[in-house]
């Protein structure tokens, strides 16, 4: 179970903030990482805060005894290559360093979040002490042109009752990585190995929370980033087409790995998509916008 969201200062859940839109869609050819330590996270100079987040830790460890502190990649920025050659499709490196989920719980989850915050327009000067592990959603289109959206359990610690699209997070352990020992040696094969996941990690999501064959997705487009306004948590959002129709994915559903996690899957139209915005955590009303970005582009084509 992940831990109930604190709201303070007043701040709309459903807020978000756009940090890369790549309405093309790009896929692994002109998505890259660079992994790095250099894009771990910064403690933060005020002591007292740093102590919290083991004290924040420990209270919640007590509380819910099945946490456990996995390890995650950690969104540290992005680089943007403008489009050279025949396509003219622009090439990004995502900035990915290590953080762990106690991390996590103790500076974005935290009632004290806002009080990492540094005030800079720069989003990695901003968040340089916060854990802020890279999650991930897809935006699946059934071969009958409708968008599959899920209904998050009341069971859940994080936005029970929403709706969100399929997601989670790449994962360090499904890389071999636990640490960045050993990893300056290996450093283009481990950054291709963590570009790999990026795309192989969001199939992963929707296959166990939606319950559909991988065969039937295509390859994940990236779209872009979102960040959520509240407790600043960025998430990576990817364009996925599905082979099957809506009925049949329904029946897949059903029996669903991950289906404990939501209560029903929604096929919907744009329109009625747009309708459930309003009811969906900031970082996937981001990854909503990021949607209509690369349906409006394509449409201009």
């Amino acid at each position: 179970m992940e831990n109930q969201v604190t709201v303070t200062n007043n701040i709309d859940p459903c807020s978000f903030k756009l940090l890369l839109s790549c309405p093309s869609g790009l896929y692994p050819s002109k998505v890259s990482v660079e992994f790095s330590e250099a894009y771990d996270r910064i403690p933060h100079p005020d002591v007292n805060l740093e102590k919290a987040i083991s004290e924040i830790w420990e209270q919640r460890s007590q509380n819910n005894r099945s946490l456990y502190n996995g390890t995650k990649f950690r969104y540290g920025g992005y680089k943007l290559h403008s489009g050279g050659g025949s396509d003219h499709e622009p090439h990004v490196c995502l900035h990915l360093g290590l953080t762990d989920y106690r991390t996590f719980v103790g500076t974005n989850l935290s009632h004290l979040w806002e009080s990492f915050l540094l005030p800079s327009e720069d989003d990695s000067i901003c968040c340089q002490h916060t854990s802020s592990p890279l999650g991930n959603g897809a935006i699946v289109e059934t071969i009958d042109k409708k968008i599959l959206v899920l209904r998050r359990s009341n069971n859940v610690g994080e936005f029970p009752g929403y709706f969100v699209f399929p997601g989670g997070h790449p994962e360090p352990q499904e890389t071999g990585i636990a640490s960045h020992q050993h990893v300056k040696e290996l450093a283009e094969s481990i950054n291709n190995t963590v570009s790999q996941e990026m795309f192989d990690s969001i199939v992963r999501e929707v296959v166990e929370e939606i319950g559909v064959p991988a065969p039937s997705l295509s390859l994940p487009a990236f779209i872009g980033i979102s960040r959520r306004e509240l407790n600043v948590r960025p998430t990576a959002f990817f364009f996925i087409k599905c082979s099957l129709g809506s009925k049949e994915v329904q029946q897949f559903y059903t029996s669903a790995q991950d289906g404990f996690e939501s209560t029903q899957l929604y096929a919907v139209s744009m329109i009625e998509l747009e309708n459930m915005a309003s009811r969906m955590p900031g970082c996937h009303r981001g990854g909503f916008a990021l949607y209509k970005l690369m349906f409006d582009s394509m449409k201009s084509t």
